[in-house]
């Protein structure tokens, strides 16, 4: 028995790229707040949608359980949960509707949620928690429950359906001393799941936060939980928390899944300092920004501490589209930054970004050549994506077609009239991997070659697999070319 069943909408299995990947992460915020209930002295339970089948397992948990409330609280940590995809939305739906047909108070927690109030009202919801979360949730399931005389309309940061009518309190100021959150509520996980599901990559890794919001103003950009800010826990906390959770699940591998690691002065040579008192040293990655990474002894700190891989938001090869998109870095220090990274041992990623307005053939070889010199060891690929909020939803707005959200995240689909259709872009996706592969396996032998080092482990594979991407590439070059000459100049609706 439990009072509170708290879930979440992201299913694995419904985004096909992800599920292939296999590298799932529990939901980071969903175990923050069912942590501040049972602090709160309420009694919880949680089902995971991660590694399930279907919405409707969720009514065995409700049978089992018996709740009170069932709280769909996404995990807004997640940049696949902030990307508000259909597939998920759809969950949300299925689950609020079985559990209002079960009789509990159905809550809600999401990005989309706060967007589209009524759409999750019609569909069996009774509240959308607006803004930062825990809180507000704590308040209400103390009311719900009967423990506190607090009214409804009182609770910060809460809306709720009235008929026909929406009605939203007035806004929750958020947290500023992260400290005082408890950890999440690991121990209700399935450790065993999620270890079996990492185990074709050879490691364990799981996910935790040190900071939440971000200061910056790229103006594609969603900040509809915390606004314009940027707050850290000490670096104390975090390394405690590694600790336990070293103690408790035994990951060998850390992601340190903040849209910014480190960016307050000093944090990251406190950080570094106190993982090397404490002895808390695990492999991990993390997110920066280019220009961040060039101040104070920040990559250095970063190699000190366990990092092992950087994931940037470099998007553009082209200074012109980075200018325009107000991205306040310059494709300059993609460069400098990458190669010191490089120079310190740690791997790098980049997250690009194509279609954004304005930007044209030109624009978009400059970034395959950006990728070809800087050689970073990934690239995540996604198209300009207008979410409701953001200064480009509304540049975009007028031109937005029926569709407004991706199914699942490899769906690709620019949602607004661009300079090409959208079969381009997924053609692209596949041109720009296959260049990287072919330009890493170029290097290598280069260097194998010259003498400067041995062949690493599993790179003989890597040489081969090139081969098979040289052989493919120029069809789906050709597709490409075909793809370019077909404009996307479509009446608006």
């Amino acid at each position: 028995m439990a009072d509170v069943l708290l879930t979440h909408s992201y299913f694995l299995r419904f985004d096909k790229k992800e599920l292939r990947a296999m590298m799932p992460y529990p939901p980071l915020g969903t175990l923050y707040a069912a942590s501040v209930l049972r602090q709160n002295g309420v009694s919880i339970a949680l089902h995971d949608t991660m590694l399930t089948a279907a919405e409707d397992e969720i009514l065995q948990t409700i049978e089992a359980h018996r709740p009170r409330v069932v709280v769909i609280y996404d995990d807004q940590f997640n940049y696949l949960t902030k990307m508000c995809l259909e597939r998920m939305r759809i969950a949300a739906f299925r689950m609020s509707e079985i559990a209002k047909a079960r009789g509990c108070t159905v809550v809600v927690f999401s990005s989309d949620a706060t967007d589209h109030l009524q759409k999750y009202f019609d569909h069996g919801a009774d509240f959308v928690l607006c803004g930062e979360a825990e809180i507000t949730l704590s308040e209400l399931v103390d009311a719900l429950l009967g423990r506190s005389y607090q009214p409804i309309d009182q609770i910060q940061g809460l809306a709720y359906g009235s008929g026909r009518e929406t009605k939203r309190t007035s806004p929750r100021m958020i947290v500023t001393e992260l400290d005082r959150f408890p950890f999440p509520a690991w121990d209700l996980i399935d450790r065993a799941a999620y270890a079996n599901a990492w185990k074709r990559h050879g490691m364990f890794s799981l996910n935790l936060v040190t900071t939440r919001g971000c200061p910056f103003h790229c103006n594609w950009c969603a900040k509809p939980i915390y606004g314009q800010v940027y707050h850290s826990r000490t670096p104390e906390h975090v390394v405690e928390e590694i600790l336990f959770v070293r103690k408790l699940l035994s990951p060998n591998h850390i992601w340190f899944a903040d849209d910014i690691f480190g960016l307050k002065p000093g944090w990251l040579s406190g950080f570094a300092d106190a993982i090397e008192r404490r002895d808390a040293r695990i492999p991990f990655k993390c997110l920066s920004r280019v220009d961040l990474l060039l101040k104070e002894d920040n990559v250095r700190n970063l190699r000190r501490a366990g990092c092992e891989s950087v994931w940037v938001g470099a998007e553009s090869g082209s200074q012109k589209i980075l200018d325009s998109m107000e991205k306040g870095t310059t494709v300059e220090q993609i460069h400098e930054a990458t190669a010191l990274l490089h120079h310190h041992g740690i791997r790098v990623g980049f997250f690009l970004q194509f279609g954004y307005p304005g930007e044209n053939r030109a624009d978009i070889e400059q970034t395959l050549e950006m990728v070809r010199a800087c050689r970073p060891e990934n690239v995540g690929i996604s198209v300009s994506y207008p979410l409701p909020g953001t200064k480009f939803y509304e540049r975009v707005r007028g031109e937005l077609q029926a569709k407004t959200n991706w199914m699942e995240s490899a769906d690709l689909d620019l949602m607004f009239q661009g300079e090409f259709r959208p079969e381009f872009y997924r053609v692209l996706h596949k041109v720009t991997h296959k260049k990287l592969r072919i330009w890493q396996a170029q290097n290598a032998l280069k260097e194998i070659l010259r003498g400067s080092r041995a062949p690493r482990s599993g790179e003989a594979l890597r040489l081969v697999k090139s081969l098979y991407h040289a052989a493919t590439l120029p069809p789906l070059q050709r597709r490409l070319e075909a793809a370019s000459r077909q404009s996307d100049r479509r009446p608006a609706p």
